[in-house]
């Protein structure tokens, strides 16, 4: 058995899907898995928070507008924390209000995107995103450790 056989297989990449809506999620989901990304989800950030201080992630991807702990909060509450900060944040949302923008890119977001109107292109955004956050983009190792 070679060197290369022997190494383990590379780790999938993990990716946190936030949004209030089941179908949403379940687009997000189906789409990223398909795309070769483990993927986890949450309803709201008070969940979100949960997940991400209890395991590692290597992208968010939020929703502005959820019931509890919106997307905004969520963005801050992660940003704000040196052991999650290093974690890019891509809100994606029907919102194009510029306060939603400026507020999110005040607060840290990697990325702030509008949920496009058909569902082929919102595959096609949810798709890429992973894709370039997770496949083109160079992070840091072990920033957040």
């Amino acid at each position: 058995m070679t060197d290369i056989e022997r190494a383990s297989p590379p780790s999938r990449k993990r990716i946190l899907v936030v949004d209030d809506s089941s179908l949403v999620r379940l687009y997000y989901r189906d789409t990223l898995e398909k795309a070769g990304f483990e993927v986890e989800q949450a309803i709201n950030g008070i969940e979100a928070m949960e997940k991400v201080l209890a395991q590692p992630f290597d992208l968010a991807i939020v929703d502005v507008n959820m019931p509890r702990m919106d997307g905004r909060e969520t963005l801050k509450a992660v940003k704000t924390d040196p052991a999650l900060r290093h974690i890019p944040v891509i809100v994606l949302t029907t919102s194009e209000a510029e306060e939603d923008v400026t507020r999110a890119y005040g607060l840290g977001v990697s990325s702030f995107v509008v949920k496009p109107d058909s569902f082929d292109r919102l595959v096609a955004v949810v798709r890429s995103i992973g894709t370039y956050w997770l496949d083109v983009v160079t992070l840091p190792a072990d920033l957040g450790a």
